[in-house]
C-alpha cells in the first residue's frame, strides 16, 4: 500500500485507532519545531494548540475591528447630532470642519458645491468656488468614495497651503437625496487629506466614508434644495 491508500483506508475506518489504541503509544513523528521525535498523541496536542492560538489571534483581531467600528460609529453619531441644529450654511460648514479635525483627526478637509441656483446663498465662501466641468463629471461618476495617494488633482488644490504636504486623500461625491433613498444628481465633492500616506489607501473600507458623504449631502439639502 502506498501513502494515499493508507490515508484513504484510515478515512474510511475512523475506528481503526480505537481498535489498535496501543499503536498511538508506539508511533513517533518529528517535532514541528525541532528535530526530536514525539508521540503521535503529543503531536496532535501540539497541532490543536497551534490551531487554538490561530483562532485566538483571529478572535482578538475581530474584537479590535469591532471596537474600532464602535468608536467610528460613535463619532459619526456625534457629528450628526452637531450638524442637525446648524441654523445656516456658515454654521453647518464650521461644525463639519471642526468635527472632522478634532473628533476624526482629519487635519485637512475641503468641499465644493455646485449645480444649484441657490448656491448663491453661500456668498463668497470657498465651498462655492469655481470647479471645472471635468471635475464635476468625475465626481458624478464616483459610485463609492475614492481613497489613495495624493495625485495633485484639482480637488487636492483645495487644501491651500497644506496641499504640497498632503500624501493621501479620500474623495466623496455629494448627491441630492433622491426618492425612496435613491441617489440624485451630484451636487458637490468632499475631500479629506492627510500627511500620512497610509491614512487613506486604495483597498481600505469605505462604508463610513460613504455614510459621511450621505450625511453631508442630506445636511446641505436643508439649505440648497
Amino acid at each position: 500500500m502506498n501513502a494515499d491508500e493508507v490515508a484513504s483506508y484510515l478515512e474510511r475506518n475512523p475506528g481503526f485507532f480505537e481498535e489498535k489504541a496501543e499503536l498511538l503509544s508506539r508511533i513517533y513523528l518529528p517535532h514541528p519545531h525541532g528535530g526530536r521525535a514525539i508521540a503521535l498523541a503529543d503531536r496532535q496536542v501540539l497541532t490543536l494548540r497551534e490551531k487554538y492560538r490561530e483562532m485566538e489571534a483571529k478572535f482578538a483581531e475581530l474584537i479590535r475591528f469591532g471596537e474600532e467600528n464602535d468608536a467610528i460609529g460613535e463619532r459619526m453619531h456625534r457629528l450628526c447630532i452637531a450638524l442637525l441644529p446648524a441654523p445656516g450654511l456658515h454654521e453647518f460648514f464650521s461644525v463639519l470642519h471642526y468635527n472632522l479635525r478634532e473628533d476624526f483627526a482629519v487635519p485637512h478637509a475641503a468641499l465644493r458645491v455646485w449645480g444649484s441656483a441657490r448656491t448663491q446663498a453661500g456668498g463668497e465662501r470657498g465651498e462655492f468656488g469655481p470647479c471645472s466641468e471635468e471635475l464635476k463629471s468625475y465626481a458624478a461618476g464616483l459610485a463609492q468614495p475614492l481613497c489613495g495617494a495624493n495625485t495633485r488633482t484639482e480637488a487636492a488644490a483645495w487644501f491651500g497651503e497644506a496641499a504640497p504636504h498632503v500624501r493621501s486623500t479620500a474623495l466623496m461625491p455629494l448627491r441630492e437625496p433622491g426618492a425612496a433613498g435613491a441617489e440624485g444628481a451630484c451636487i458637490g465633492l468632499l475631500a479629506l487629506g492627510s500627511e500620512d500616506a497610509a491614512r487613506f489607501y486604495p483597498d481600505m473600507g469605505t462604508l463610513y466614508l460613504k455614510r459621511l458623504g450621505e450625511m453631508v449631502s442630506a445636511g446641505l439639502a436643508r439649505f440648497l434644495l
